[in-house]
């Protein structure tokens, strides 16, 4: 994943992580992006348990870079 923007490829590795482990060391940001790249509202940080403030959390960039993830890129969010 090296060869993905920074911000996409990073928030691929915490979705996968939280996909196989349940847990992953990353920023509010990351983990909020990653619960929703996952549909998966359980893995959203405790201080955001309400789907649209943590939304609003991610701010309009970082909702870009989720939907590209969800368009282009869940090959590799699912891969083993």
């Amino acid at each position: 994943m090296n060869e993905l923007h920074w911000p996409i490829g990073k928030i691929i590795e915490v979705a996968r992580e939280l996909r196989e482990t349940g847990g992953a060391p990353a920023s509010t940001g990351e983990r909020i992006a990653a619960a929703f790249v996952l549909n998966r509202p359980e893995y959203l940080p405790v201080a955001y348990p309400d789907l649209v403030e943590a939304w609003d959390r991610l701010g309009g960039q970082w909702q870009d870079h989720v939907r590209c993830i969800k368009r282009d890129y869940m090959h590799l969010v699912e891969a083993e």
